[in-house]
């Protein structure tokens, strides 16, 4: 029964649309320029048949599962950002064709920034080459944005930290260079801010998830446990928020 319970928290949805009159205005000036960079970058890319996805995998021959598109993940030195594009089988992804993962590396971090004490992290990237996983982006089949979605420790191979210590790094991914894809860097990073304030409630949500998981099972180690995947998700619609955001706006400013 406690298993029943935690898988149902594992695949709740948060609500898709807050309420941004409690966003602060410099974050809604924010993420309004981040959404009109997305539907910008759609637009431009759409005027060739193209999308986000199709630009990235371009010229990468057969699109494999599991593997990391473009090899080696992309990487900004300056801002120690990184991402990455792939697919994977099973559980809600019938309904995606892959799925971004974003990062922030540890010098990217706000200073003084530190993983969550715990016994059992001998798995877990260190120093310099911790990393924490920002939020993962799942994309259709024409290269369109179905949701966003958080994963447990052992999905990505990450450093865990608390959500609290999660959303400090949302505002500072960026992608500020051509390679491999100037568009899609660009899309990617804006998104991120676009849906800032979901991804706050995402992490916080995973957060509850996991402490709800290890107490049900008490001899596993929540983190690294291969029946829990997808820890908190929620869809997106990018002009409703865009809309919501301006409404926000037309009232405080």
């Amino acid at each position: 029964m406690a298993q029943a319970s935690a898988a149902k928290s594992e695949r709740q949805e948060e609500t898709r649309h807050l309420d941004m009159a409690t966003q602060p205005v410099k974050r809604l000036r924010m993420m309004l320029a981040a959404g009109e960079e997305v539907q910008e970058v759609e637009r431009v890319l759409g005027r060739t048949g193209d999308n986000v996805v199709s630009e990235l995998l371009r010229g990468r021959g057969t699109f494999y599962e599991w593997d990391h598109y473009p090899k080696g993940d992309v990487f900004d030195g300056q801002s120690h950002s990184q991402y990455f594009y792939h697919a994977h089988p099973g559980g809600f992804r019938d309904t995606e064709h892959g799925h971004f993962h974003t990062f922030v590396r540890a010098k990217g971090m706000p200073r003084g920034m530190k993983p969550m004490r715990r016994k059992k992290r001998d798995k877990w990237p260190m120093g310099d080459k911790a990393l924490t996983h920002v939020v993962a982006i799942s994309m259709g089949s024409k290269g369109q944005p179905l949701r966003l979605f958080t994963t447990n420790r052992w999905v990505t191979g990450e450093t865990w930290y608390r959500a609290d210590d999660v959303a400090k790094v949302i505002g500072r991914f960026v992608i500020d260079h051509a390679r491999p894809s100037w568009p899609t860097n660009r899309w990617v990073g804006a998104m991120i801010r676009l849906f800032w304030p979901q991804i706050i409630l995402l992490v916080k949500a995973r957060d509850q998830v996991i402490e709800n998981w290890a107490a049900q099972n008490p001899k596993k180690d929540t983190l690294e446990d291969r029946r829990l995947e997808v820890v908190s998700q929620a869809e997106v619609d990018i002009e409703a928020q865009i809309a919501a955001i301006k409404a926000a706006l037309a009232e405080r400013t």
